[in-house]
Order: C-alpha cells, then sequence, then structure tokens
C-alpha cells in the first residue's frame, strides 16, 4: 500500500502575493453564471473531486509502482496540458521508465520542488518536453490535493511571467513588469491559502480545494479567451459555451450530465460515474 505520506511537503518559503479582490470576485460570478446551464457550480465541484477520486485510487489506494499502462492513459484524457503531447511514451518500454520516475516523484525522501524537479530531469530541457512539469505537478495534487496545491505552469510559470497569479495580481502596470515571485512550491501554497480565504469571505465554506480549482481555471480560461496562451493555443480553440476553456484546463471536457450522479468520459470514450459507495467504476454500456 502507498504511503500516503510520501506527498509530503517539508519546510518551504512563504512569498508575498499581491491579488486583485476586484478581479477575483469578477471571476467568481463568471464561473457561477457561466455553470448554470450545464448544472450549476457543484456540478464542476462534483466532476473534480470524482477526477481526483481516480487518481488517488491509481497512485494512493493502489502501489504506484505497480501502475499499469491502461490505467495511466485513462489518467493522461484528464490532464490537459499532456495528453496531446505524451503519446510517444504510451507503450509499454517507454512507460516502464516512464512509472520509475512516477514512483520517484511520490517518495517522501525528498522536497516537493526537489521531486518535480528530478521528475522533470529525466527528459530533455526543451520546448517539446515542457509537459512534462504538468504531469508531474497533476499526478501529484490530483492524488492528494489537501497536501499538495494546483502547481501547473498555466497556475504560474515565473520565467515567462505568465499565468493565473498574474492575471489576478493587483498592480497599475501589471502587462509591463516582472512580478518577483518565484514558482515552487511556498508559492502555491500561499497562493491557495489567499485563494481559500477569499473564498471563505464570498460565502464559500465547503469543498473549498476543489473550488480554488475551478476559480484557477476561470482566470486563465479568461485570458485564453482574450488573449490566448502561448503554449495552450493549439490545444483551446474559440469556446461554444462560456465554460469550454474551464473545463479543458481541469481535463474535464469529457464530463457527461447524468442522473444527479457526476460522471467523466475519458476521450477514448470510456465512461465513468462514482457510485454511491464512492468506488469509481466504468459505467455499463
Amino acid at each position: 500500500m502507498f504511503n500516503k505520506s510520501a506527498i509530503k511537503p517539508h519546510e518551504f518559503e512563504r512569498p508575498s502575493l499581491e491579488l486583485s479582490g476586484e478581479i477575483l470576485r469578477a471571476a467568481l460570478q463568471m464561473m457561477v453564471s457561466g455553470s448554470e446551464e450545464h448544472g450549476g457550480i457543484e456540478r464542476y465541484i462534483d466532476a473534480v473531486k470524482l477526477k481526483s477520486a481516480m487518481f488517488r485510487q491509481a497512485l494512493v489506494e493502489n502501489d504506484v509502482a505497480d501502475l499499469d499502462l491502461e490505467t495511466f492513459k485513462g489518467l493522461c484524457t484528464f490532464m490537459a496540458t499532456v495528453r496531446r503531447r505524451i503519446s510517444e511514451h504510451l507503450n509499454e518500454e517507454a512507460f516502464a521508465e516512464m512509472r520509475m520516475a512516477i514512483a520517484a516523484l511520490f517518495d517522501e525522501a525528498e522536497h516537493i520542488d526537489d521531486r518535480i524537479g528530478q521528475f522533470c530531469a529525466r527528459y530533455p530541457n526543451d520546448k517539446k518536453h515542457r509537459w512534462v512539469r504538468d504531469l508531474a505537478t497533476e499526478l501529484l495534487h490530483n492524488a492528494d490535493p489537501e497536501r499538495v496545491p494546483l502547481m501547473n505552469r498555466w497556475v504560474w510559470d515565473a520565467k515567462s511571467n505568465t499565468g493565473v497569479i498574474r492575471e489576478i495580481w493587483h498592480g497599475d502596470n501589471v502587462d509591463h513588469m516582472q512580478i518577483p515571485v518565484a514558482d515552487g512550491y511556498g508559492t502555491y501554497i500561499m497562493l491557495r491559502e489567499e485563494l481559500s480565504q477569499f473564498l471563505s469571505d464570498n460565502g464559500v465554506f465547503r469543498d473549498v480545494l476543489y473550488y480554488i480549482d475551478v476559480l484557477c481555471a476561470q482566470v486563465y480560461a479568461q485570458y485564453i479567451c482574450e488573449q490566448g496562451g502561448s503554449y495552450l493555443r493549439a490545444d483551446f480553440q474559440a469556446p461554444e459555451d462560456p465554460m469550454q476553456h474551464t473545463r479543458r484546463l481541469l481535463g474535464l471536457d469529457g464530463v457527461q450530465p447524468g442522473n444527479g450522479r457526476t460522471r467523466l468520459k475519458s476521450i477514448d470514450g470510456e465512461a465513468f460515474v462514482l457510485d454511491d459507495s464512492n468506488t469509481l467504476k466504468p459505467t455499463e454500456h
């Protein structure tokens, strides 16, 4: 059985974040109103929780060393910035190496930032492999969102000075400034704390961690709609509805409406549902 303490964050620095309450309130309002035609914001929260349950089953409740390729392929469908770029690694030989890298990623002996860095170091440091960091952060976050915040590059990329943090940064000339914040674990933890406080101030007291994920995706989805994300442009075309980019950033573009039950459908067409026993099962065709 996988040791849950393997996601232990150790010590980290806490940078100061200057965030705009006005921008966040506008994003929250858009998030709530935009989800109404799809069953309400609760439908999105349930979908994020269900996605997390899938990762937890594969990576926490079962031994990560036993992760098989087909299960991993299923997880990839819920990682939007990974799934279109990882195809050459989805064969038994390449995945055997990746499985070892994933096992090391969940090794409690190292700091989270070090583990992510070591995971990325196994692959070329070039434009073609930028998705590798997102893979590492998605696996850690989705497997245990309470311990590991959302750390994707679209949340914050210090090198390119882009991401959610920039979009909600408080300042008069944000578009022409280099935000002095690193993209380490401490930054994402502080962002989560700030957003948790913001949500509680605005009446959100349950499932806060999942609301944070959807709120972050909503903020960056708005950026994509207005300007286009440089490394996401190929994946995110003109939206058919206000929440399309939000769903895709969260890997939830396979969300299927059901009779009061939250369903997800992977790209290959297989649908999953969380039943009354909280066990994730394929639906019957």
